[in-house]
């Protein structure tokens, strides 16, 4: 594929002026006859760095797989293929991932694909069923490798490279340097392109607070430091809130919502569909702190978060960094708070820059400016954002101003309205068909 057919599409589609120094290296590295491993820390636009020579190397269209993409995690999955699609105009994309229904990913295939994005374990379940033919596969992309190791997925990628027999190409990306890579991978005199000394740029960028609790349990102090920070703000700002374990994240984000804080969940126990929602309305801004474990600290597509905190210390240095690169993204500043109960050790890669001191005084009764309404129906059911933002305005007499960002999933759908509008929506749109169908539509509590 010619870049003059795919860089237009990235200043349209992506909102990108210019490409960075490592997206232009990666894109001339297509040129040569060499695989690539591309080591870049969290926020510094690895994923369109390796989709760039990914694009180059792809020959037109013929609805046979060209490309494999392998991510350790279902949201990473999808926000690589959100990218793809928006670039690799004439080219299928079809996602493979677990909580998908298997039946919508069988029709995918058997419609053609040129470029698959998917999770080691269902894209090896379908090879395993012969759902898909994979021997025309001359690039294979494996996105945060290290991460998919960890995870124990190693199994899974050797019986998947195994099968494919006609790689020419294959690139390995990963915020973490790695010393020893897997047997299986049989690189080719691989190119390493090493950026993470861009996380010295990051720290610069970040400013790190350390927040006293008086008790062990340090939920208040948390509710206290998010009231405060809202107070500050006249609203409250985009914020993820890390502990180390699920029964946690529930118990955190059940506190903040009962003591009136936009608070949304996430952690790997929960389904597909719900952990989808969370971070739509973390996005759109009806939920703008987000409590979760460590599974959001790679890949999830997530916008301008403010603030980092660590209601509990991350285990390891590596979780560490991975946590605060969810802020201070690009250019951006961010602030990363760690709690602290008394005599509690702080880890040694910890370095506060100042003290934050609470004030139980500075209190935010404000909600967010918008909430979120369900539709159920989606892409399957043949549901576009158009559709959606006409029916909106029409039968539900908003202005485009009232309206918020939205989301087309498979089989339903989000969008953000205007909390002050909601009501007099709701009774406008009762009874009314939206595309000539009767969906039920309401707001999310």
């Amino acid at each position: 594929m010619r870049e003059k057919e795919f860089l237009p599409n990235i200043k349209e589609k992506l909102g990108i002026e210019s490409l960075n120094p490592m997206q232009i290296k990666m894109m001339e590295s297509a040129s040569q006859s060499r695989d690539i491993i591309l080591l870049s820390p969290t926020g510094s636009g690895k994923t369109l760095a390796f989709i760039l020579p990914m694009l180059k190397m792809l020959k037109p269209s013929t609805g046979r797989v060209q490309c494999i993409i392998i991510a350790p995690a279902r949201e990473l999955v999808l926000q690589i293929a959100g990218i793809v699609r928006a670039v690799a105009s004439g080219f299928k994309t079809t996602t493979l991932y677990g909580g998908h229904k298997v039946e919508d990913e069988v029709n995918s295939l058997n419609a053609g694909a040129d470029i698959i994005v998917a999770t080691p374990g269902r894209l090896l379940d379908h090879i395993t069923r012969r759902n898909i033919d994979v021997m025309p596969t001359r690039i294979l992309v494996l996105d945060e490798f290290d991460k998919s190791l960890e995870l124990g997925f190693e199994k899974e990628m050797k019986k998947i490279v195994d099968r494919l027999k006609n790689v020419s190409r294959t690139i390995l990306t990963s915020a973490t340097k790695t010393d020893i890579l897997p047997d299986f991978l049989k690189l080719t005199n691989p190119l390493t392109l090493n950026y993470l000394d861009q996380n010295s740029e990051l720290k610069d960028r970040l400013r790190v607070h350390r927040v006293e609790s008086n008790s062990a349990d340090k939920l208040e102090a948390l509710c206290c430091l998010l009231q405060n920070l809202a107070y500050e703000k006249g609203d409250h700002p985009r914020s993820i809130v890390f502990v180390n374990h699920r029964e946690s994240a529930e118990r955190t984000a059940n506190y903040l919502k009962r003591h009136g804080i936009p608070a949304v969940l996430y952690h790997g126990a929960m389904d597909q569909r719900d952990r989808e929602k969370a971070v739509a309305m973390f996005n759109n801004g009806s939920r703008p702190v987000l409590v979760a474990t460590d599974l959001a600290a790679r890949g999830l597509d997530i916008e301008g978060v403010n603030n980092v905190i660590h209601y509990h210390q991350p285990l390891t240095e590596e979780t560490y960094t991975h946590r605060n690169g969810r802020t201070a993204r690009v250019d951006n500043t961010g602030d990363v708070f760690v709690l602290t109960g008394p005599d509690e050790d702080i880890k040694e890669y910890i370095d506060f820059d100042t003290t934050r001191y609470l004030d139980s005084d500075k209190q935010y009764a404000g909600q967010p400016q918008y909430e979120t309404l369900y539709f159920s129906a989606g892409k399957r059911e043949k549901l576009s954002k158009g559709d959606i933002l006409g029916f909106l305005v029409k039968e539900g007499g908003l202005s485009a101003d009232q309206i918020g960002k939205i989301d087309v999933y498979d089989h339903y759908a989000l969008a953000a309205l205007d909390r002050n509008a909601s009501e007099a929506l709701m009774k406008n749109i009762k009874n009314k068909k939206i595309k000539g169908e009767k969906r039920l539509i309401s707001l999310i509590d």
